[in-house]
């Protein structure tokens, strides 16, 4: 299971697209509201998450976490101590820590993309603190995956996909999404 984080101020298409193509490629992903169940995007959109940060629970079931960008939706992600713990556990386990636009921040000021290749959105990359930033639409390392922003969302999410079930299973979603 994968588990995407909302904060109010949240990149819209940086969190649904991800989402989405996981989804349609079969994986599991949960949607958890930090700061209530109904959580405003940064374009006024609401969307009512699966679950609430209370309800969240790290457990073996675990596969990785996603992270959209917006702001303030980033500054109220890396506030919330229980979403820190849970990029710290994937990071710390080996599974899958994807952030974009502006959230690999929050990985950069957690030590995680030291060592690593990363890119954000521009004007962030001085917040990815060790990492080696690439400036490429999708980077991943190892099990890190972050992208620059909410143009990049789709291929975002098929790296993901493809990480997690193989190139084949991403371009059969691509295809079946008219993208390739």
């Amino acid at each position: 299971m994968f588990y995407c984080f909302l904060a109010d101020g949240f990149e819209e298409t940086e969190a649904i697209a991800p989402i989405d193509i996981l989804r349609r490629a079969g994986v599991r992903v949960c949607t958890v509201g930090v700061g209530g169940d109904v959580i405003r995007s940064s374009h006024n959109l609401y969307v009512t998450a699966d679950i609430n940060i209370s309800q969240f629970e790290i457990n073996e079931g675990i596969e990785g976490v996603i992270l959209p960008g917006g702001m303030p939706g980033v500054t109220n992600l890396y506030a919330e101590e229980r979403v820190l713990e849970a990029v710290r556990y994937c990071n710390d386990n080996d599974l899958y820590v994807c952030a974009i636009c502006a959230a690999p921040m929050i990985l950069g000021k957690l030590g995680i993309l030291n060592g690593k290749k990363a890119t954000c959105f521009p004007g962030f990359e001085k917040d990815l603190e060790g990492a080696s930033v690439t400036g490429k639409h999708v980077t991943a390392d190892g099990k890190t995956i972050t992208a620059k922003g909410a143009g990049c969302a789709l291929e975002f999410g098929f790296k993901i996909v493809e990480a997690v079930r193989g190139k084949k299973a991403a371009d059969n979603v691509a295809v079946s999404m008219q993208c390739k």
